[in-house]
């Protein structure tokens, strides 16, 4: 994790992200932002934006449909063939690293046009591939160097670093990522190619990850300790956290966020653990018919769900039964939200469970309050933040989130108008903005962000039209 400088925007992005004219979005006096040389075209995602352009009378809403949708594909993937294999690094912006996390998220939106696109459809293979190699390469760390003997910034942490690794911290969601993207790919394609050997040794050892850090009988190999003066980047306890009552539950070092937590047991983590090992579950069965090793998988997901059912939720005075963020197995819990995903309010979004589980609604409720502490509401718009970025910082991914889980009309218009404006003339997402004024926020180029805002109008513009007029 990097820390961000807050910006007053001046109007662009700078020279590395100016763009070609595009006459229509000039002449209605927007700045031409999109980069004009890009790392990858995709003609089903040009024809997306095309449609939209079209049909959508807003023009701030196209101009920022056509910035921010494509921004993955135009900036940040870097697409070869490796051992007669496509190959795809993704890198998250502004970082020249790859997390496993955040580039499965950012080219998932494209998976509704990667049917009818061959060429896009090798793009999101490659990067199944680059994913398989990272975590055999090693399950703990969060994010890599496309060169294998590149040692970065973060090589004197205290634990098991080795060349071609950016970050080591341990997130539950880095082994969950690579499955979602696998098996949606999967499932809209058919195509089995990027399921070899290798990829089902990743899976196995996803789930001696997984099982280690249960830490039913020692904390397991994995410990981390930076000399920071971040509270956020730090692990207590000589590197292995806070005490924990093993129960069945997994062990997470890190949030989504990068940020450490404070009680083991991320619970929206553990939530989408337990829909992933079901998903790898369901591959390893249809295509390598090891029905040993998925049995293993559907049990491990059995057992963080009954655990997850005992542990994870508590009564409230206010909203009666909701799911915390944060428990230990002793009885303590830690009542919030952060923006990153998985995140409690984004799990239907992960599929983790029905936007209209009960507990999950009471949780909601809860989070889009003033009792989340990491809720703001301000003259730029509302919406939850995190540690990460600091206090009165909105995130725009929480209030994409936000949108992608509402089945509110009146709701999911606020969360696109809330969008629009936090823009802040630049035409893109930014990773937060303050709470009163967009114009001050942080990293200028975040390409999960604005891909998912994309998938949020493409997704909103496909079912309800109308709330973009």
């Amino acid at each position: 994790m990097q820390r961000r400088t807050f910006m007053k925007n001046t109007g662009l992005l700078g020279a590395s992200l100016l763009l070609s004219k595009v006459p229509t979005f000039a002449q209605a006096g927007y700045p031409e932002v999109r980069v004009a040389k890009r790392n990858f075209t995709s003609s089903s995602v040009e024809g997306a934006i095309a449609e939209f352009t079209k049909n959508v009378k807003d023009k701030e809403l196209t101009w920022l449909f056509n910035n921010c949708f494509p921004n993955t594909l135009d900036t940040t993937v870097t697409f070869t063939e490796q051992d007669g294999r496509p190959d795809t690094y993704v890198i998250t912006g502004d970082i020249d690293a790859m997390w496993l996390r955040d580039s499965s998220a950012q080219v998932y939106p494209y998976m509704h046009f990667i049917k009818q696109d061959k060429k896009l459809q090798q793009l999101v293979a490659g990067v199944i591939n680059h994913q398989t190699k990272c975590v055999l390469k090693d399950p703990y760390a969060n994010a890599f160097y496309n060169d294998p003997k590149k040692v970065g910034e973060w090589a004197t942490d205290e634990t098991k670093m080795q060349p071609g690794i950016h970050e080591r911290k341990w997130e539950i969601d880095s082994l969950c990522y690579p499955i979602r993207l696998a098996h949606r790919y999967w499932k809209v394609t058919g195509d089995t190619t990027p399921f070899d050997a290798k990829w089902k040794e990743a899976i196995v050892l996803t789930l001696k990850t997984f099982k280690e850090q249960q830490r039913k009988q020692n904390p397991g190999p994995y410990r981390f300790q930076r000399k920071t003066a971040w509270a956020t980047d730090g692990v207590p306890m000589d590197g292995y956290g806070y005490p924990v009552r093993p129960n069945g539950l997994i062990c997470s070092a890190f949030r989504p966020s990068d940020d450490a937590t404070i009680y083991l047991y991320l619970v929206p983590s553990n939530f989408f653990a337990v829909t992933s090992l079901r998903q790898a579950a369901a591959l390893i069965t249809a295509v390598t018919k090891d029905t040993k090793l998925a049995a293993e998988l559907t049990a491990l997901a059995l057992e963080v769900e009954t655990a997850l059912k005992k542990h994870a939720i508590i009564n409230h005075p206010t909203y009666g039964k909701i799911y915390a963020y944060e428990v230990n197995g002793y009885g303590s819990y830690n009542l919030m939200d952060d923006a990153n995903v998985p995140s409690l309010l984004g799990m239907p979004y992960l599929d983790a469970m029905s936007v209209k589980d009960p507990i999950y609604q009471n949780t909601r409720k809860l989070l889009l309050s003033s009792n989340n502490p990491f809720f703001y509401k301000g003259a730029a718009g509302e919406g939850i933040g995190g540690p990460h970025a600091g206090k009165d910082r909105i995130w725009p991914l929480s209030v994409i989130i936000r949108g992608l889980t509402s089945v509110d009309d009146a709701e999911i218009k606020k969360c696109v108008n809330i969008l629009k404006n936090s823009n802040a003339g630049t035409g893109f997402m930014h990773e937060s903005f303050h709470k009163d004024d967009a114009k001050k926020f942080s990293r200028p180029w975040f390409a999960w962000a604005n891909t998912l805002f994309g998938e949020f109008l493409w997704e909103t513009y496909k079912n309800k039209p109308h709330l973009l007029t």
